[in-house]
């Protein structure tokens, strides 16, 4: 029998907000493990991690908030990440705020390495999170993991150092829609895939990820799959402390977990976000465990019919 770890992250040191501490356990009261273990998963909850203790950290950036914290998060989810990698089928990682992606991914890749498999990543996201420690200036540490965890210089000696970096031609970014000029600088210079609401709008969700999902098949790659609440529509998940309007519907989140299950390519998954705080009456919570069933088989006839 197929096996899913659910590792809890609660972390909000990377965000401007607060309640993402709240995330995982609400995605618990939503019912996400019964939800995988009716899919004929067995489902191990390893409760919520805490992020290790670190040395004080600065940075000249004196936007930045909260580093030694995130830092800390960064250390205990790269170990929890591994772990959980070579003991289940697909670990998924419960956040949280997307700074711990700067944890989780490195871990997960660092199992793919030992395995000698190329990692490559679906990042589904309203943002690309490319900043580095100097170009941000909001100070908030979760628009930096995609930047740390493919190698960009200006993390050394104060993020965790890199074992194995991911790839950037590995990586595809969908329902990008809230990009900083810094950012688009790093992403013209790099190999990322990367396709906005208004490409998603002219030619749909399938034909790009179809593609990608090809390129991840003949690699025989390990993929990591990040998904953010904003990346979703607002109307549909107002539990986040970032929406940006205009993005993906319901049936257009669904369609891109249902390929993914059709692929059989999924090996772990972030769920990111999740703002209890701002949801209502657990609608987003609600709607982030129907996506990762989808992701892991339920299909259209066996989802439950809900009114909001």
């Amino acid at each position: 029998m197929l096996s899913c770890t659910l590792v809890g992250a609660p972390v909000e040191c990377g965000a401007s907000q607060h309640g993402c501490l709240m995330g995982p356990d609400a995605y618990r009261t939503a019912g996400l493990k019964p939800a995988i273990e009716a899919l004929g998963y067995d489902v191990y909850d390893l409760g919520n991690i805490e992020p290790c203790a670190t040395q004080p950290y600065t940075h000249p950036n004196s936007t930045i908030h909260h580093l030694d914290e995130t830092i800390g998060w960064a250390i205990s989810l790269e170990e929890a990440a591994y772990k959980a990698s070579q003991s289940s089928n697909l670990p998924i990682f419960l956040g949280g705020d997307h700074s711990l992606s700067i944890g989780t991914v490195p871990g997960v890749t660092r199992h793919a390495a030992e395995l000698g498999r190329e990692q490559f990543v679906l990042w589904l996201d309203a943002h690309p999170d490319i900043h580095t420690l100097k170009t941000t200036t909001s100070g908030n540490l979760h628009g930096t993991p995609v930047a740390y965890f493919t190698g960009q210089a200006g993390f050394e000696g104060i993020y965790p150092p890199l074992k194995h970096r991911v790839d950037p031609a590995n990586i595809c970014m969908m329902g990008i829609r809230s990009v900083d000029p810094a950012e688009n600088q790093h992403l013209a210079a790099s190999k990322i895939d990367v396709y906005d609401m208004r490409s998603i709008d002219e030619s749909g969700v399938a034909s790009p990820l179809h593609a990608f999902l090809e390129r991840v098949k003949k690699a025989n790659g390990e993929l990591h799959v990040s998904l953010d609440v904003d990346f979703l529509e607002p109307d549909i998940a107002p539990a986040v402390g970032t929406t940006v309007p205009g993005g993906a519907t319901f049936r257009e989140a669904h369609l891109i977990m249902e390929m993914l299950c059709d692929s059989s390519l999924v090996t772990s998954l972030d769920l990111v976000e999740l703002n209890p705080f701002l949801d209502e009456r657990g609608r987003t919570a609600k709607l982030m465990v129907d996506l990762c069933a989808s992701l892991l088989g339920r299909k259209v006839l066996d989802r439950p019919t809900r009114s909001y």
